[in-house]
């Protein structure tokens, strides 16, 4: 799909991904609608982007209802890109139901519902582009992220069923970030990665967004080669992943950011 001229909704504009993303789709001559849950913050976002006619709509998405009134309040779109998240990090008993609720909500039910109230009228213009920013924990889970695996490896397989039902109108795409540098849960916590591990920039990401739109990708993964074997492995064997990850260096780092996500949010 051509970029220029299309109209497109961003949700969690206003992190250090969206930002990424919404210069990335700026840049290609979108017009956006950036979601986000701060309206000042928001409005220097729109300021800070090339082109004209960019929007702004203050959305919680933890809230009930709320990605319906995005939906309603947007309008006529071409594109989603579904980036808003929640950690949900921490031992599952360290979480409150409410904020088991608000995580689901946000990385798994709000993406699935803007999809169910926006792709209609895209079929029915016989164009459109879904986007949903996944991440390698749909792939391999971690200690400490029984909420967010859940969430990811529920939006992946979400993703790739919707890409069969909406093809060859629609185009649906998940991107799946590694670790990126100065982002993610790592970064807001404060703390370091795992040795070894290596990191994409934000930039990489963004444009990964584009790629996938314009050339109608399935998945488009983001991450050094040595991240890509390791979650591919994990895939192919849970078990090995398993020992991997449950080793006193990968519980450390759990633990890491459970501990600077006191909230279960970012």
């Amino acid at each position: 799909m051509e970029l220029s001229g299309r109209s497109a909704l961003l949700t969690g504009a206003t992190g250090g991904l969206g930002r990424a993303i919404a210069a990335a789709l700026a840049a290609r001559g979108a017009k956006l609608v950036l979601s986000g849950r701060r309206q000042e913050a928001l409005d220097e976002l729109a300021a800070e982007l090339p082109g004209e006619g960019h929007r702004t709509l203050v959305a919680d998405l933890a809230e009930p209802g709320a990605a319906e009134q995005l939906a309603a309040e947007a309008g006529e779109v071409d594109i989603l890109v579904a980036n808003a998240g929640l950690p949900g990090a921490g031992l599952l008993t360290d979480l409150t139901s409410e904020q088991v609720a608000r995580a689901l909500r946000v990385n798994l039910e709000a993406p699935m519902l803007l999809a169910r109230a926006l792709y209609p009228a895209m079929l029915e213009r016989g164009a459109g582009h879904l986007v949903f920013v996944g991440s390698l924990q749909a792939k391999a889970a971690s200690p400490r992220t029984t909420v967010y695996s859940a969430t990811k490896f529920g939006l992946r397989g979400f993703a790739l069923a919707l890409r069969m039902d909406l093809a060859p109108k629609v185009g649906v795409s998940l991107i799946t970030p590694g670790f990126v540098r100065d982002a993610g849960m790592f970064a807001d916590a404060g703390e370091r990665l795992p040795p070894g591990m290596g990191t994409v920039s934000l930039e990489q990401v963004g444009g990964a967004v584009v790629g996938a739109i314009e050339r109608n990708k399935l998945e488009v993964v983001v991450a050094p080669p040595q991240m890509r074997a390791m979650a591919h492995l994990g895939m192919l064997s849970p078990a090995l992943a398993d020992r991997a990850q449950s080793g006193s260096t990968g519980q450390r780092a759990a633990q890491a950011i459970a501990d600077g996500h006191p909230e279960g949010k970012r």
